[in-house]
């Protein structure tokens, strides 16, 4: 079960996180194993956001997994997110930060695997 939490500075309307949902959903795919119908995706919009001391657009995306997953699907991950973010919200890749973390271990179905 991936958690992708991604967080910008402005307002997304109803057809930009939709977008952002359908691209994160077919983004996950890159990482082996993961899939759109385990996805959890947490979009955190409109929150001021300060880059250098500064309120400048960016955005932050944030990666969970359960267990290793491939450099190779890491790089691509990112630069593929990063480069979706830049074209439909204009936030210059510069300015977009990303991490991934991976567990051995994960809670879910009430049972901890």
């Amino acid at each position: 079960m991936p958690y992708l939490s991604i967080s910008v500075g402005e307002k997304l309307n109803a057809v930009q996180r939709e977008k952002l949902k359908t691209e994160m959903g077919r983004l996950i795919t890159i990482i082996p194993g993961k899939s759109e119908a385990d996805l959890i995706l947490h979009i955190n919009d409109s929150g001021v956001m300060y880059s250098g001391g500064a309120e400048l657009s960016c955005a932050y995306i944030d990666l969970r997994v359960y267990t290793k997953t491939t450099e190779e699907a890491k790089k691509r991950f990112t630069r593929e997110a990063c480069v979706f973010m830049s074209k439909e919200f204009g936030i210059p890749v510069e300015r977009q930060y990303l991490t991934i973390r991976e567990f051995e271990n994960w809670g879910y179905d009430g049972e901890w695997h």
